[in-house]
């Protein structure tokens, strides 16, 4: 799934959901920074991870709640910069949700691809 073999490659892990608005943007600001490092980055949202992503909330909450930047902010910095948006398939189950109710973009992935992207990650780094 990584594109080039040649450049460095960051893979993050967002567990946290809307559950914690202060842990949401940090994944999107960290993850926009190694892009714009021109690092080939991903995010993979799993556990309570994917309800950030629904489309019903990126407007609605943000890492001071609902005060300043909402949460769609950051993740569309980090997308800009080509970001890859990745979620869990059973976390979707686990959270009632589907592919559809999530902003455009994400992919869903299953266990094996993520573990092949982490093993080959030249850092993997956990929310």
């Amino acid at each position: 799934m990584w594109a080039d073999d040649s450049e460095t490659k960051v893979l993050y892990v967002q567990t946290h959901g809307v559950a914690e608005p202060g842990r949401s943007a940090t994944p999107f600001f960290l993850a926009a920074s190694a892009a714009a490092m021109e690092f080939e980055v991903m995010i993979y949202f799993t556990m309570y991870g994917p309800t950030l992503l629904r489309k019903d909330v990126v407007d609605k909450i943000g890492p001071k709640g609902d005060q300043g930047q909402p949460l769609r902010y950051f993740i569309e910095q980090a997308t800009d910069l080509g970001v890859r948006l990745l979620v869990c398939q059973p976390s979707l189950d686990l959270n009632d949700l589907r592919l559809e109710d999530l902003i455009d973009g994400v992919e869903m992935i299953g266990g094996a691809a993520f573990n092949n992207l982490a093993v080959s990650a030249d850092a993997v780094i956990s929310f």
